[in-house]
């Protein structure tokens, strides 16, 4: 977790999204190389759990800064010693959190409340042959999602279940 500090005075305040050498000591050691936004409509909403595929495999930067989401990593790094755990975290504009999604993991969220913002900052470009994703649902992970989930696209609801002789990805 990296949790953004707040600068505040009567006018308001001011947080840094992205600074290179406090996230080089909590791991971040690649260049920026996409920053996405997202707006999640309705809250019980679920995305993910994506990630992408060796040579593109990419860290992300996840900061919530409208609204409140779960925000979820699923570690699917062959031979790691959390090798199919989940880790959640609630992320939120008034919390200041982001989340660190190391390369080899899959990441995913639920908002919390409707009109959620997401900020992503990609150490890799997206790369449409390199994408895949685990379902959010998969009973082998148990991932515990706070609310009921609302919407979900197809893609994601269809993706296929974790096999028992999944071994791991390298990233």
């Amino acid at each position: 977790m990296v949790e953004r500090t707040l600068i505040s005075d009567h006018r308001g305040g001011l947080s840094r999204l992205f600074c290179a050498e406090e996230l080089a000591a909590a791991g971040w050691d690649k260049p920026v190389m996409q920053i996405n936004h997202a707006h999640t409509k309705s809250s019980g909403a679920i995305r993910g759990m994506h990630f992408q595929h060796a040579p593109h495999a990419e860290m992300k930067l996840v900061s919530c800064v409208r609204g409140r989401i779960w925000d979820v990593a699923v570690d699917l790094r062959a031979g790691s010693a959390t090798f199919m755990q989940w880790f959640a975290q609630e992320l939120s504009a008034s919390n200041r959190l982001a989340m660190l999604i190391p390369q080899g993991v899959a990441h995913g969220f639920q908002a919390l409340e409707g009109d959620c913002e997401i900020l992503y900052l990609h150490s890799s470009c997206y790369q449409p042959d390199a994408e895949d994703g685990i379902n959010p649902f998969d009973p082998a992970l148990a991932i515990n999602w706070p609310v009921e989930m609302t919407d979900i696209s197809e893609k994601d609801h269809s993706r296929a279940f974790v096999d028992q002789s999944f071994t791991g990805i390298t990233p």
